[in-house]
């Protein structure tokens, strides 16, 4: 699997070099799951987790159609894996957007919990490079941030493009990337194109903390002082992560409190593909029970037919 993941990668970073058909005739060709797991959070109409979900209050649907799963469980206060993904491009210099990433980072390693682990990439001008590997020290990222300097251009989308797989580097369960950038572009080779399409099988969500104050309006500001947020909502929407913002020291801590709350009530289902089929990228839905108002789920997998639920005219035919 992580073979044909990083070969998926390889041919993500020699995009510009293939006419767009053949990017997409590759990611189709080489990619398929031999398992899909399925990490959702469940919301009421005031936007609080629920952490007592039962199997029978959701059902889920695979381009619209009902799906059977092996897998019900529940991640309540289990420990995490958080792949801290820092920016650190010029972009963020400005607007004293690089304390405030260190100061989410630092209030994230101060709500650890036992068994939760922690890594730290950087990336600016290209690739995130590796600075510490998973830990369960937070010392060594705080010795690490300290020598962290803005410079250069920032390739995002090839930065982000790399980050699902070494994710799974972590040794729990639930994994989660949190992601501190301003969302800004302008050294990539792949386009924002090819990094939608590779996030939508990504089944990591990703937690984008936006610098930038919640009620900060554009109007005479420049685009590198602010932050592109429909792209950070769009990379969060896509692997059933969510959006926060904050540059302040209280917003910072709500921000990364409302991350942990989250992925502290995390559940997971999951099913094997059944090996029919073309190998295509198919929509993940969830059908809610009357209590439940939101869901946080990944936008869908590449894969083959899942194993669907037959219906009772089906099996009346069959019979």
């Amino acid at each position: 699997m992580r073979r044909l993941l990083a070969a998926l990668l390889v041919a993500l970073a020699a995009a510009p070099l293939l006419a767009q058909s053949e990017l997409q005739q590759r990611m189709s060709d080489t990619v398929s799951v031999g398992y899909v797991m399925i990490p959702f959070t469940v919301l009421t109409a005031k936007g609080a987790p629920i952490t007592d979900l039962r199997s029978g209050e959701i059902q889920l649907f695979v381009d619209g159609q009902p799906v059977r799963s092996d897998m019900f469980e529940k991640s309540e206060n289990a420990p995490v894996s958080f792949t801290i993904l820092l920016d650190a491009s010029g972009s963020m210099a400005l607007a004293g957007k690089m304390d405030a990433a260190r100061a989410a980072i630092g209030a994230l390693l101060a709500h650890r919990r036992a068994g939760d682990d922690f890594a730290l990439y950087v990336f600016a001008e290209s690739e995130a490079r590796e600075v510490v590997p998973f830990t369960e020290e937070p010392a060594q990222i705080t010795r690490a941030l300290a020598k962290v300097t803005p410079y250069g251009k920032t390739a995002f989308f090839d930065a982000l493009a790399t980050m699902p797989e070494r994710s799974r580097l972590g040794k729990n369960a639930s994994r989660a990337i949190v992601l501190l950038s301003d969302g800004i572009d302008n050294a990539s080779t792949l386009t924002r194109a090819d990094l939608a399409r590779l996030l939508q099988g990504v089944a990591v969500p990703i937690y984008p903390l936006g610098i930038r104050d919640p009620g900060e309006a554009p109007a005479g500001r420049t685009r590198e002082d602010l932050s592109d947020l429909d792209l950070l909502r769009e990379v969060a929407s896509l692997t059933g992560g969510k959006l926060t913002l904050g540059n302040e020291p209280q917003q910072i801590a709500l921000a990364v409190a409302s991350i942990e709350k989250d992925l502290r009530a995390q559940y997971l289902i999951g099913f094997t593909p059944t090996g029919h089929g073309a190998v295509k990228y198919r929509e993940i839905s969830l059908k809610l029970a009357g209590r439940i108002r939101s869901v946080r789920v990944r936008a869908g997998y590449l894969g083959t037919e899942p194993p669907l639920i037959a219906s009772k005219r089906t099996e009346r035919k069959r019979s």
